[in-house]
């Protein structure tokens, strides 16, 4: 049975409807490892774990777990992919979508992700290196200069898109739809959560899908 969380970004706590799936999924609680999403932007001293925002969320819906351990570029190598062989959850954290994708690359995660057990979450950045597909903007004000798709895990076959300051007034203006022709693409607002457990997809908060060219909200299945 696999579980797959795709989490747009939650400025205080998850939602009691969030918490109760998960509560109702995550029944191995031995080992949560958290795969940083700017893996070589901390200097010095360790993450102090307790401060990273996922966590948080989990320890406020009274979601504990045995162990911890944070992956970044001081983790060896084996080391890392040891803790999540072994993990209960593996929680793709927020950050930039890029450098987690490269560094999921460089330290040959993949794989190893795809093939664990575990309840597998993914918040913004996280989320869309879960998806098989995702769209990367580089914008100058209003005028978008690039897009890139990249490939992501591909637990499931669609593509998400999730961003704080885009909602559904920017996903309508259609940078979305070239991608939406290949793939569906599941595009979050903030307080948003998608759920695909054994294929079947529920939906929380406010999220759409594109698909060819078209838009629609989804309505919330729990």
């Amino acid at each position: 049975m696999k579980t797959h969380y795709y989490l747009s970004w939650f400025n205080n706590f998850f939602p009691e409807k969030l918490v109760k799936w998960l509560d109702e999924d995550i029944k191995d609680r031995k080992s949560l490892v958290m795969i940083s999403a700017q893996p070589s932007g901390y200097k010095g001293e360790q993450v102090n774990i307790d401060d990273v925002s996922e966590r948080i969320w989990l320890n406020q819906a009274n979601i504990i777990f045995d162990e911890y351990h944070f992956v970044d570029y001081r983790m060896q190598k084996e080391d890392a992919r040891r803790f999540i062989q072994n993990a209960s959850v593996i929680f793709l954290c927020g950050g930039d979508p890029v450098l987690q994708n490269d560094f999921l690359a460089e330290y040959e995660l993949s794989d190893v992700i795809k093939n664990s057990n575990a309840v597998i979450m993914g918040a913004s950045a996280g989320a869309l290196n879960m998806a098989a597909k995702w769209l990367s903007l580089t914008n100058n004000g209003y005028q978008v200069e690039t897009s890139t798709i990249y490939d992501g895990i591909g637990f499931d076959h669609l593509a998400y898109e999730s961003h704080s300051k885009r909602d559904y007034a920017t996903f309508v203006q259609g940078y979305l739809f070239p991608l939406s022709e290949e793939i569906d693409v599941y595009a979050a607002e903030q307080e948003s959560a998608i759920r695909v457990k054994d294929s079947k997809i529920d939906i929380l908060g406010p999220v759409y899908l594109v698909s060819h060219s078209k838009i629609q909200k989804l309505g919330e299945t729990l």
